[in-house]
């Protein structure tokens, strides 16, 4: 505890840290103030609250309460999200998209720029499908238009989704951790204490069945596991070996060192499960507009509506097995990583420099991904599978673990990481008593 102690000291005894970490809360404050501020014209006290098991309960978790308080911040970032995947769908297909990617700095102003214009348009649809609920409806003020409330509300649905990007831009810039991540991470943590409490009702409830106690230490038990599951394979690195050639430079001799390529299991990180979560909640909103009139869209309504259902599951799970393929091709380029090795006087023991290097790399990562892809997709069901077989309040069920306690974990490690680059960095004792948190970025540069 002394050692803890003096580390969190030695934090805010870092001038530019500390203003990071202070900006970091006062954004995210700034973002959770928004979560609770309702739509002008809507009376809260006549929202109907949606159960934790349909589309609108899942998202919720993600938005902190937003998206059930029909709260200006009610989208949140998922827009983005929903635009960020097209933009680099379109950056595979296409060869503009792929020229773009690159011209370096300047392509990337231009894609994240087309990117924001496409979250404009993302968000006018979304905000359209959200807005036709007829609970928001049942709890608007009589003497609005419901067409005239529809128009406005767009509109500020639209701003507060573009504010929410700058609240992550700014935090990207200048505080602690990747912005967007962040704004998802604090809406998970923030329904979690509530979740606890629920569970804890349920299980010494009056209405509690024998030996739901034990139950609730066996749920424990298990959560406390499955984090520590996930925070190996989330950590776990395939190291390939690079052996640089020495060169003579007048009177010195540089070169000859022994370095490693690490590449990590899980190398899309927790974006495939957040792509995938985002476009699981299009099908249902989207067909919710034809529900009354198409028996087709009804059917897609229930199945995309119900988080628990095999159905959905299984959807979900093929889906972060493509977006971890998907993501994992997009962010690594072996050619790239086995020319830069190659100018660099660098080569891979018994592998042949050039092709042959990247071919090597590219059977590598493709080795290693499979294993991730399924480890994701089944932390991604394990809370239906618990919910089915303990009978887990849904509210509950969702933290156990599936993308909120992978965004938690990965976000809480990415964090620590640049933290404790700052007390390196300033010759303080690093968070970890070895003085070192295992690098979480996706590839580390090969030098």
């Amino acid at each position: 505890m002394k050692k803890f102690i003096q580390t969190i000291k030695n934090i805010f005894a870092i001038e530019e840290l500390r203003k990071r970490i202070i900006n970091t809360l006062i954004l995210l404050i700034v973002f959770r103030v928004g979560a609770h501020i309702v739509l002008p014209g809507i009376d809260p006290d006549k929202l109907v609250k949606q159960a934790g098991n349909t589309a609108r309960g899942f998202l919720d978790i993600f938005l902190g309460g937003a998206f059930q308080n029909v709260a200006i911040f009610a989208l949140g970032i998922m827009p983005y999200i929903s635009a960020s995947i097209a933009v680099q769908l379109l950056s595979v297909a296409l060869p503009s998209f792929q020229k773009m990617q690159k011209e370096g700095e300047n392509g990337r102003k231009k894609l994240n720029q087309l990117t924001k214009y496409l979250t404009i348009v993302f968000t006018l649809v979304q905000s359209y499908a959200y807005l036709q609920n007829p609970d928001i409806f049942a709890a608007l003020n009589p003497s609005i238009s419901p067409a005239f409330f529809t128009a406005y509300a767009m509109v500020i649905l639209t701003a507060g989704t573009m504010f929410c990007m700058w609240l992550g831009d700014r935090i990207t810039d200048k505080g602690i951790g990747n912005g967007v991540s962040m704004l998802i991470m604090i809406g998970i943590v923030s329904r979690f204490p509530q979740a606890i409490y629920l569970e804890f009702t349920a299980r010494f409830g009056s209405k509690a069945a024998p030996g739901s106690p034990f139950l609730l230490v066996m749920e424990f038990v298990l959560l406390f596991f499955i984090v520590l599951l996930v925070v190996m394979v989330t950590q776990a690195v395939r190291r390939i070996t690079i052996q640089y050639a020495k060169q003579v430079v007048g009177n010195k001799v540089y070169g000859g060192q022994r370095q490693y390529l690490p590449l990590k299991l899980n190398t899309a990180g927790v974006m495939p499960i957040i792509f995938a979560q985002s476009l699981m909640f299009l099908p249902s909103l989207l067909a919710g507009l034809f529900s009354d009139k198409s028996q087709f869209a009804q059917a897609i309504v229930t199945v995309f509506s119900n988080q628990f259902s095999w159905q959905y599951n299984l959807i979900f799970a093929v889906m972060i097995l493509l977006f971890t393929y998907f993501y994992t091709a997009i962010t690594i380029n072996p050619k790239q990583i086995a020319d830069d090795m190659k100018r660099n006087g660098g080569f891979i023991p018994g592998i042949k420099p050039g092709e042959p290097t990247a071919e090597y790399i590219d059977s590598v990562l493709s080795k290693i991904t499979l294993p991730g892809s399924l480890f994701l997709a089944f932390i991604a069901i394990v809370p239906s599978v618990v919910r089915v077989t303990m009978g887990t309040d849904s509210n509950f069920a969702m933290f156990f673990g599936g993308t909120s306690l992978l965004i938690m974990v990965g976000v809480v490690l990415d964090t620590l990481q640049q933290i404790e680059s700052y007390l390196l960095m300033k010759h303080y004792e690093g968070l970890m008593q070895s003085g070192k948190i295992s690098d979480t970025s996706t590839l580390a540069a090969v030098q």
